[in-house]
């Protein structure tokens, strides 16, 4: 499978030479498994944007997370959302983490909000909606680790709810049969997820930060998601 980074930040000068870069955070978890993926990263935070030529020699798109908004206004984001249109007129398989879940709902029609709730950081917690046929091994609950202040608030058309929870009710959601939007970061480790929080702790409230930390503790079902993205993508696209 040759799967397409459209990466939207960089992980942060301080913690990169220890937790490597977002491109290699996904590969690392999405190649635990499955060894034999191919990658090809374009640097959209950088204005780099896929062209057509470039959709057919992918099999799979990821968007990564970002510290940006996706209501920021920058030319890059507006890009990325044609391209996403793009993806989403072609029915290729699509999926977006954090930043890349909100920026699809937007493309598409919906609306993302800065939570009323504040951060959301450490592990969330989330109950199983609705099973879609390729959430295998099936789950009750889907345990992510999480940093962000905005959320989806309005769903696009040709949206179901696959996984949600009081702090953030639309956390997992499928679009059509191609687009996968997940709020949480399935690549994050507990340790970057730390050392993220205590980066970032002047930033937010303390109590968040110490409860963010200490959810710590909890099981995270980062490899039940990567294996579901993988299902996703194979599943997408024998459909497109």
């Amino acid at each position: 499978m040759r799967i397409g980074i459209l990466q939207c930040d960089d992980v942060a000068e301080p913690l990169r030479e220890t937790h490597r870069n977002y491109p290699e955070q996904f590969a690392r978890l999405l190649e635990s498994q499955e060894p034999k993926l191919e990658w090809r990263t374009w640097r959209c935070l950088d204005g780099e944007i896929p062209t057509q030529a470039d959709i057919d020699e992918i099999d799979a798109w990821l968007i990564t997370g970002s510290k940006y908004g996706v209501n920021d206004g920058d030319a890059w984001i507006e890009r990325l959302c044609e391209f996403v249109r793009l993806l989403w007129a072609q029915r290729r398989p699509l999926i977006g983490v954090c930043f890349g879940h909100q920026l699809i709902a937007k493309a598409l029609g919906g609306e993302v909000e800065r939570s009323p709730r504040g951060w959301g950081v450490g592990v969330s917690y989330n109950r199983i909606a609705a099973q879609a046929p390729w959430m295998t091994p099936p789950r009750e609950a889907l345990n992510l680790l999480v940093s962000h202040q905005d959320q989806v608030a309005r769903l696009p058309a040709e949206t179901r709810v696959l996984a949600a929870s009081d702090f953030c009710p639309f956390y997992l959601i499928q679009i059509g049969e191609c687009f996968l939007g997940i709020q949480g970061h399935p690549e994050f480790t507990k340790a970057y997820s730390a050392d993220l929080m205590a980066l970032r702790g002047d930033r937010m409230p303390a109590e968040r930060v110490r409860e963010g930390q200490a959810s710590l503790a909890d099981e995270v079902d980062s490899e039940t998601m990567a294996r579901w993205m993988l299902a996703f993508w194979r599943q997408a696209g024998a459909q497109a």
